[in-house]
């Protein structure tokens, strides 16, 4: 005798319902979860951490670290003394602390001017110990910069608000995104998962939505994604109070194929009940210029007053 396999709909994110305003996914695609009780070393991902971070902070990571080791490696020289460096003209301690500091800097590059060199087994030890970790160090930084660079990235924008407008003679949940980077993406999928709260259960239930086109081929201009909102939608016939009281959530993932990696990528973000406007409709923003058509991806979020479809 044969039994189906149960069909989860959950996408990972748990049917356990929390507290109301509750979101899963964050607007930039992250996971609102964070975890606890977990040991420093199987928490962390140096790797992962560095080629993700902030441009800004890394760039501020890496001057940091240089300066540290610089630092560090000029106190040693300080401490095996002065006098095993040559060409050190500083009268005071602090003028041969920075001497020794931007020898350091001189050794970890490799560059060495001349003017300043070690004399003697210590000194020549660490000068070579250092320029060995300048390699290693510089090895390193250069790898992490083609990684972050090499890694493959759809920077596909969203409007900030969903509609819900009309749509042929029933009403659509919509939403706009664009690519607004000139590299291209090719057979761009969109899926759209509807989170619900149940009424006096501690659950949700996920739905897939159906789109009106699911894929595009090419993907140049701005992309208006529609749920027909008729008989077979889970939201049919639900007001915007009552879509709220269920803490909706539209879970959006959207997969492209990128021609310049030439490797697939990912996307994702997620609107919230009260992040939708009802009865408005985007503007249409595609305009014919010379040979080519323009499309002011500025305008994305701007939307008119449209009369919903009353059933």
């Amino acid at each position: 005798m044969s039994s189906s396999k149960p069909k989860f709909n959950d996408l990972g994110l748990e049917t356990k319902s929390h507290a109301d305003g509750y979101r899963a996914l964050n607007k930039d695609g992250s996971f609102n979860v964070s975890k606890q009780n977990n040991s420093f070393f199987e928490g962390v991902n140096i790797y992962h951490s560095l080629v993700s971070m902030r441009w800004l902070h890394f760039f501020g990571l890496i001057i940091l670290i240089y300066f540290c080791i610089n630092l560090i490696f000029a106190s040693l020289y300080m401490a095996v003394g002065m006098e095993h460096l040559t060409g050190i003209s500083g009268s005071n301690t602090l003028d041969k602390f920075i001497e020794a500091f931007f020898f350091s800097a001189q050794t970890i590059t490799t560059l060495g001017y001349g003017r300043v060199a070690p004399v003697g087994t210590l000194a020549n030890i660490i000068a070579a110990t250092e320029s060995m970790l300048g390699l290693l160090t510089f090895a390193l930084a250069t790898g992490l910069m083609y990684g972050r660079f090499s890694k493959p990235t759809a920077t596909i924008k969203y409007s900030t608000h969903a509609v819900m407008a009309p749509y042929k003679d029933i009403n659509g949940f919509m939403f706009r995104v664009v690519n607004p980077t000139n590299n291209q993406l090719v057979e761009v999928e969109v899926n759209v998962t509807l989170s619900l709260k149940n009424e006096n259960a501690q659950t949700r239930n996920f739905h897939l939505l159906e789109v009106e086109r699911p894929k595009v081929i090419f993907f140049p201009l701005m992309w208006t994604v529609v749920h027909p909102v008729n008989k077979e939608s889970p939201i049919f016939g639900f007001s915007e109070t009552e879509l709220i009281e269920k803490d909706a959530e539209f879970i959006v993932m959207i997969k492209a194929f990128d021609e310049s990696f030439s490797q697939t990528v990912y996307s994702r973000s997620s609107y919230k009940a009260r992040e939708i406007k009802w009865g408005e409709k985007f503007v249409y923003l595609t305009e014919q210029k010379a040979n080519g058509l323009t499309v002011d991806i500025r305008r994305i979020n701007e939307t008119e007053q449209k009369d919903l479809n009353v059933f």
